[in-house]
């Protein structure tokens, strides 16, 4: 078990079938100790009877509503009160108003331009300050991203400029704490038939295609990027950060 002994902060699960539940579990399966956020009241008992599931109770259970910088550093704080120095942190969020998924980019309101910004990639920057005391030497933080970061995929609009800025972040994260031993990666996954997955118009076609395209000739599992996000979070990625790693079946490498 690559994770034996570590505690891991995930943010945020949000169901069953997110991707983020997905790196809990592999998690699990790999003998971290993990901390589950979730966003508000609502999600609460949907995460409680989740880590039931698990093979090892959380160590906490944490409410975290990342457009809010008062609930970031309550998290973080209740974070530190759990498992004192964590050596992960899962950044397993992203948001854009469902009309900004749906009309043409250039339609793209200031307000859905701010908030996809602010909850898809600002809110990285912003755990990452509020936990950098918390972070063991050698801990890894991963966040997920996707292709459309670097091409234009259909419908998916400004979550697209969202994630390019995720990745430049994850760049200029992996400088500002690589001196405290801290790693900063992000996993492109290819697309996964979540429900935050099935808000872009199309979706399913999307599917198909890259099914049908990458070289693989299938579309990724949830549980590949969760084997992914345990290995980057492991002594085991210890010389990488500020990498975009691809878990897609290949498909980015793929031209006409």
């Amino acid at each position: 078990m690559i994770l034996k002994g570590k505690r891991v902060a995930i943010f945020n699960i949000a169901n069953k079938h997110s991707i983020a539940w997905a790196i809990a579990k592999a998690m699990d399966r790999q003998g971290a100790e993990l901390i589950l956020g979730f966003q508000n009241e609502r999600a609460r008992g949907k995460v409680e009877a989740l880590a039931g599931e698990l093979g090892r109770p959380p160590l906490a259970l944490v409410q975290c509503d990342v457009s809010d910088d008062k609930e970031i550093y309550e998290a973080a704080a209740a974070v530190r009160a759990a498992a004192g120095g964590i050596d992960g942190l899962v950044h397993a969020l992203a948001f854009a108003p469902k009309e900004a998924l749906e009309k043409p980019f250039i339609e793209t309101s200031r307000g859905a331009f701010s908030t996809a910004l602010d909850v898809s990639a600002y809110s990285l920057v912003a755990l990452c300050r509020a936990l950098q005391d918390s972070f063991n030497s050698g801990a890894g933080v991963v966040t997920l991203t996707y292709y459309g970061a670097e091409k234009v995929i259909p419908n998916y609009n400004v979550m697209g400029v969202a994630k390019a800025a995720l990745e430049a972040s994850v760049r200029y994260l992996a400088n500002d704490l690589g001196p405290r031993g801290v790693r900063v990666n992000a996993i492109s996954a290819g697309p996964i038939n979540t429900l935050a997955a099935r808000g872009v118009s199309g979706f399913l076609e999307i599917l198909d295609h890259h099914a049908s395209k990458a070289p693989l000739r299938r579309n990724v599992e949830s549980r590949e990027v969760g084997d992914t996000a345990c290995f980057l979070v492991s002594e085991l990625a210890s010389g990488i950060t500020g990498e975009t790693i691809y878990v897609d079946t290949g498909f980015n490498i793929m031209g006409i």
